[in-house]
């Protein structure tokens, strides 16, 4: 499969589903017992704003590689002809490419580069 056809927006749906499994799974690993208060937690990390903010303190950090700055690059600027009412277009393409280049990454098979990206917005080693 050659990455650079895939639509970034079939990354970011693939991404979405890998980081927020990552999410879950960590907040389990933390011992919250309920599913209500999961729920709320995984709020703080699975909204668009905490997404884009994530990514925003990543690029700032110069974590990512050119070739990934590259996927982030196109899901930022793809055009999109809608955005969820819970945030405007800016935070909503910020939180996507986010999502594309972890499934720019899983296409990729490179795990590794999957949980040092995690490990960066969990500040913490994943188990």
């Amino acid at each position: 499969m050659d990455l650079e056809t895939v639509n970034v927006l079939v990354f970011a749906y693939l991404g979405d589903t890998i980081y927020e499994d990552y999410i879950r799974k960590y907040l389990i690993k933390k011992g919250i017992p309920y599913v209500d208060d999961l729920q709320k937690e995984a709020v703080k990390y699975v909204s668009a704003s905490s997404q884009a903010s994530f990514l925003k303190d990543l690029i700032d950090k110069e974590f990512f590689t050119e070739e990934e700055l590259s996927v982030i690059r196109r899901a930022r600027n793809y055009k999109s002809k809608s955005h969820p009412k819970s945030c405007d277009i800016v935070t909503y393409k910020h939180a996507t490419a986010l999502e594309a280049v972890i499934g720019y990454l899983e296409l990729k098979d490179d795990k590794v580069r999957i949980n040092e990206i995690m490990e960066q917005i969990l500040g913490d080693k994943l188990c």
